[in-house]
């Protein structure tokens, strides 16, 4: 009896196991399509995918059972436009595009049906990726990290922790048009506070040690450095450069600080990316991009790097330490 019992068991079990492994088989893999201004094995973009990964699978998406993850890495520059074309010439699902505005231009200018999720996009309706924040219209939709008006803040932030800055190089990537709105907004505050704006056009490494070079030949100057896959890419070296010429620099997200810049203001940039793993999700469940509203942080963080500041000469003011949100010592 119980072998009979037994054999019946394992009769049942070949048809269970099979049709479990079919099942799996049969599976449709959805293919997620990154663009990345800079390199795969960047530290900051690891920890961003990794929260984006960590999102998706909470969501149900489990690499090499239901989803498919291709990145394509260096979209810097003039290689953005080609990078743009092989991501898009191998036909994701859906794609995510993390290599600020110039790569979300890019994209836009090489598909108008695969959708595209974005980060790091400042101006998106003043650059016409999308039509408004509301209602984006189109095949893309996404995530700013802010607006242009917080460049006024950087530029107030550089003379609060070094009174005797009265000129500031702005570090910007010519090819970016973010940089052109940055620079607007601190040249709107920067008389009342007595600050002199120099624009410091820089593509890659060496174009940025020239500049900063050029820039300490004259007294009582700072920093201000944007975000782009440049400054990104570069975080360290302009941290060295910085620290080497005696000068206080703000950046714009923790991160810079975390390589050793002297103060940050901006969001955390990991919730943008597990936030765009949502859309992601989203999308692949059936939505339209042009119904998902294009967002932006609600909350930015002020971190100040005190090692940084001693190695430069600089007391950090009281009050501006008792409203940082992190002190790195």
């Amino acid at each position: 009896m119980r072998r009979r019992e037994f054999i019946k068991l394992l009769g049942g079990a070949a048809v269970v196991w099979p049709l479990t492994a079919l099942a799996q088989q049969g599976e449709r893999v959805r293919r997620i399509g990154v663009l990345l201004g800079g390199a795969e094995d960047d530290e900051e973009f690891q920890t961003r995918m990794a929260a984006v990964r960590e999102e998706l699978q909470r969501l149900g998406w489990t690499e090499d059972r239901n989803v498919r993850i291709d990145i394509r890495s260096g979209a810097v520059g003039a290689q953005t436009q080609a990078r743009a074309k092989e991501l898009v010439a191998s036909l994701p699902d859906v794609i995510l595009a993390a290599a600020g505005t110039p790569g979300a231009i890019a994209l836009q200018q090489v598909t108008q049906t695969i959708p595209v999720v974005f980060v790091n996009v400042t101006d998106p309706v003043g650059v016409g990726i999308v039509t408004s924040l509301s209602r984006p219209s189109g095949n893309m939709t996404g995530f700013m990290p802010f607006e242009y008006g917080i460049s006024a803040k950087w530029l107030e932030l550089l003379k609060q922790i070094d009174p005797r800055v009265n000129r500031a190089g702005v570090l910007r990537d010519p090819t970016n048009p973010t940089g052109i709105g940055f620079l607007a907004a601190m040249q709107s505050v920067a008389p009342s506070i007595g600050v002199e704006l120099t624009a410091l056009n820089v593509q890659q490494a060496g174009d940025i040690e020239r500049a900063v070079g050029e820039f300490v030949r004259g007294s009582n100057g700072g920093l201000i450095v944007t975000l782009n896959s440049v400054t990104i890419t570069h975080r360290a070296l302009i941290a060295t450069l910085a620290s080497r010429h005696r000068l206080a620099a703000v950046y714009p997200q923790r991160f810079f600080s975390a390589a050793g810049g002297l103060i940050s203001y901006g969001p955390n940039s990991v919730p943008l990316y597990r936030s765009a793993a949502g859309y992601i999700d989203r999308i692949l469940k059936g939505e339209k991009p042009a119904d998902l509203a294009v967002q932006a942080p609600t909350k930015f963080e002020l971190v100040i790097h005190l090692k940084t500041a001693k190695a430069i000469g600089l007391t950090v003011p009281p009050l501006l330490l008792s409203r940082a949100d992190e002190v790195i010592e």
